[in-house]
């Protein structure tokens, strides 16, 4: 008799969990016909408890990111969640002498919210190392002096601090190291995982890479120079400096050529003022 109760309650089990898992995966279909849809995700922001930052966290936030600025009182508290997050999930490592102090961590954590504002997934599970010189260093990866890279094996980016400053210290010249690089991330971390955040920036990126063999749109590229010529290098350079000027100079990149403007906005899911 016992035995058969054993049997029983195995068989429930089983029953419990096919269910479950039949749910999980229409919950997940459901979402990525929305998503196919309305090109965004059902949902981005939902938190069972939210993490707030001190008072002078918050202070930073506001005197070096515009885009925290542009926010709604909510989306502020959201955003401070994440960052608080980002900061307990990443490993930090100042090298030559460079010491990692938490305004370090709060520049590198917002400037990779900001651009993942828009997704679900935001903690970027490719990286996990974080790594920062006083200046420009040595790669052993090419033999050359660099400013930046993202390391996709040892799931390590790494910046010089100057230019990473840089990069922040003009916000109109559609330069920033910081931007380029977390744009490398995401990529990566998008072709690697299938959720639906990842769905959204590899579908949105392949569509925009497809615009280049718009004979008008290639031409207007040749013709007015616009972007420089560090794009040209592959699909994935183009990408990243399409999204620095995205984030520099949205309303100008809009005039100069609205159809990647939409599609970069489509693809980080940016519905904000400014943008």
């Amino acid at each position: 008799m016992e035995n058969t109760n054993v049997y029983y309650l195995i068989f429930a089990l089983f029953i419990f969990g096919l269910c479950t898992l039949v749910f999980v995966k229409f919950i997940e279909l459901i979402e990525y016909l929305y998503l196919l849809f309305y090109k965004k995700p059902a949902y981005v922001h939902f938190y069972f408890r939210l993490k707030k930052l001190p008072l002078e966290e918050e202070r930073f936030l506001k005197d070096k990111f515009v885009f925290y600025n542009r926010l709604t009182k909510k989306q502020k508290t959201f955003f401070q969640h994440r960052v608080f997050l980002f900061i307990k999930d990443k490993s930090f490592e100042g090298r030559e002498g460079f010491k990692v102090t938490q305004e370090v961590k709060l520049y590198i954590a917002a400037t990779a919210v900001m651009l993942t504002f828009g997704m679900r997934k935001f903690l970027l599970p490719s990286l996990s190392k974080i790594i920062i010189y006083p200046d420009v260093y040595h790669s052993t990866i090419n033999n050359t002096y660099h400013k930046g890279e993202f390391n996709p094996k040892l799931e390590a980016l790494v910046f010089s601090w100057k230019d990473f400053l840089q990069g922040f210290a003009t916000r109109r010249d559609n330069l920033n190291l910081a931007v380029h690089e977390f744009i490398h991330v995401i990529q990566i971390n998008s072709l690697k995982y299938s959720d639906v955040s990842s769905a959204m920036f590899t579908d949105a990126s392949k569509e925009m890479l497809a615009l280049l063999l718009n004979k008008n749109i290639r031409a207007r590229l040749d013709s007015t120079e616009y972007f420089r010529d560090y794009a040209y290098t592959n699909q994935f350079e183009f990408l990243a400096v399409l999204v620095e000027y995205f984030i520099e100079n949205p309303l100008e990149l809009k005039q100069n050529f609205p159809e990647f403007y939409l599609k970069i906005r489509e693809m980080l899911n940016y519905n904000f003022r400014g943008y």
